[in-house]
């Protein structure tokens, strides 16, 4: 509880050092000036330009109430929880429990997919592909009973009460009045500051850069990562986990369940309601993937080590397995060294940026 206090009295304290502006008689607005500053990304060459949707442009004041209502958990029911409760920017923004936890330490469904490079990602949000926007996807855990277990119309309600929020949100969308303040606001500012967060500078990167060289470990991780000798075993990585973002953004059954048994989650086919889907998660980006444990949409390995090895061994036989999913044959100084060059995709500086951190902490 000592930690939300204080987060309230910093909260205070950040809104009292801006600008000074004021809410009119019945949460009129438009006193206040409308200025708003485009956001331009430092978006990296090899990347490609990220599409932002014409209804909602990255401006700086969009970014920094997305910022804001990210990291605050006035948008949970019992202002415990917020989205940076189960997105920690230390670990990728990821979390670090097999499954993330809710409000009264409710236990939830699935592990939290780490939340780099999203503003390349176009379709298809969440482990199952449930949502199409970022948008979409910032209105989900809202109302989920196991992740922030209130309802939109009183978080509407308490961010048109806020003594600062409605100027925020002025400053951001150009509101006329505090009663407009609603979820669709709220989406498209946690979309806007979600958009910014792009990994690209791992040694990884580095080296591509020219800027860096890999160990004799490393690069012998990175040949059979990427399948490019014809003297060591093939690690089968880069069919799914390809290109700057380390991921091809599809779904697929890696093999990790027998699909023609029950079981616990069946993924893309919830959604799709295609038998065929049984099993397929969206594939994760590798990028900062040594952070990010544990591993998998449930969580279920807690090392590389032992993700490495499921590869490995080939997987459960299910009928929509990946065809690359089979034995691999690789010895324990060929993990390492794959385990090595997993490391050099860890992007220091991303998560120590501090335009990504809590604004609301000294």
């Amino acid at each position: 509880m000592r930690i939300f206090v204080g987060i309230l009295i910093v909260s205070i304290f950040w809104f009292a050092c801006q600008p000074q502006a004021s809410v009119g008689p019945n949460g009129d607005l438009s006193a206040i000036p409308y200025k708003p500053i485009p956001l331009e990304l430092n978006e990296p060459g090899r990347f490609v330009k990220m599409q932002v949707f014409e209804d909602n442009p990255l401006t700086e004041a969009g970014v920094d109430l997305g910022r804001m209502l990210f990291y605050d958990p006035i948008l949970s029911r019992d202002s415990t929880r917020s989205c940076s409760s189960c997105h920690l920017q230390a670990f990728g923004f990821s979390d670090t429990t097999q499954v993330s936890f809710g409000i009264e330490n409710r236990m939830g469904k699935r592990n939290a997919i780490a939340l780099t490079n999203l503003g390349y990602h176009y379709t298809q949000f969440f482990w199952d592909g449930r949502v199409a926007s970022l948008e979409e996807q910032a209105l989900i855990p809202v109302e989920d009973s196991l992740e922030l277990g209130t309802t939109w119309e009183e978080v509407e309600r308490k961010l048109r009460e806020h003594p600062t929020y409605p100027i925020a949100f002025r400053a951001a969308f150009g509101i006329e009045n505090a009663k407009d303040i609603d979820r669709y606001w709220v989406a498209k500012a946690i979309a806007q500051f979600e958009r910014t967060f792009i990994s690209a500078n791992s040694k990884f990167d580095q080296v591509l850069d020219g800027k860096a060289t890999l160990t004799a470990a490393e690069e012998r991780g990175r040949l059979i990562f990427f399948d490019e000798s014809e003297i060591l075993p093939t690690g089968e990585c880069a069919h799914c986990h390809v290109g700057p973002l380390l991921t091809t953004l599809t779904f697929f059954n890696n093999g990790l369940d027998n699909t023609d048994q029950a079981l616990r989650d069946v993924g893309l086919s919830l959604i799709s309601g295609n038998e065929f889907d049984r099993g397929k998660f969206k594939t994760p980006s590798l990028r900062n993937i040594a952070l990010t444990a544990p591993y998998m949409h449930d969580g279920r390995f807690s090392t590389l080590d032992e993700v490495i090895e499921q590869y490995n061994k080939g997987g459960h036989y299910s009928k929509n397995e990946s065809p690359n999913i089979r034995p691999l044959g690789l010895n324990e100084s060929d993990k390492a060294d794959l385990i090595a060059f997993l490391h050099t995709l860890t992007d220091t500086s991303y998560l120590e940026r501090q335009d990504l951190s809590n604004p609301f902490l000294p």
